[in-house]
């Protein structure tokens, strides 16, 4: 028998109160040595001459140079071990509960929740057109130049840009797709 959400937490709780409050502890260390570990690569960053100090003096090159090594670091430094911690969870701890107990837990849905896959999409479209972006200004050469010296025209013209060039890689397929199956439902 599947119970509702806020039942099936209440039991949830009820029998494992001790192990959600790790999770919420380890949660708060997480998130404190994630912004411990950007706190010190914006330093060392700037120390070993990564990025400049100025902003105004950064480029395109620079935040994508930070923005790897920033993940490279996180990876490292907190990524591995919450992977690790997760992984000991789940053998020490999940996979020794009952068989008819985790069952129960996942019919439900205690971690998973209904979640609107429509809603994301949004993120993958901003995602490519970052992306388009980023090639229209390697493409024009301005890969290295300073933010200083951008104009405000140019910024908005390479995201239109950006966004037609989604429109047209992405739209023109699904146009032909849509008028193939348009045109196959009104043969039958």
């Amino acid at each position: 028998m599947v119970e509702n959400d806020e039942n099936i937490w209440k039991k949830f709780l009820k029998n494992h109160f001790k192990m959600f409050i790790l999770f919420i502890i380890a949660g708060i260390i997480a998130f404190f040595f994630a912004v411990r570990i950007f706190l010190w690569f914006v330093a060392e960053a700037q120390l070993i001459n990564l990025v400049p100090e100025i902003l105004g003096e950064w480029t395109i090159g620079y935040c994508i140079t930070f923005i790897l090594y920033l993940i490279f670091w996180e990876l490292i430094l907190v990524g591995i071990p919450v992977v690790i911690f997760i992984a000991s969870v789940y053998f020490l701890w999940w996979k020794k509960l009952p068989d008819d107990e985790r069952q129960e837990y996942k019919d439900g849905n205690l971690f998973s929740g209904s979640k609107n896959h429509r809603k994301d999409a949004g993120g993958m479209i901003t995602f490519l057109i970052n992306i388009f972006f980023l090639i229209k200004i390697y493409l024009d050469d301005n890969w290295n130049l300073a933010f200083k010296d951008w104009k405000f025209d140019y910024l908005v013209n390479s995201y239109i840009w950006a966004l037609i060039w989604v429109l047209v890689v992405f739209g023109i397929p699904i146009l032909i797709g849509g008028s193939w199956w348009i045109s196959q439902k009104m043969k039958k």
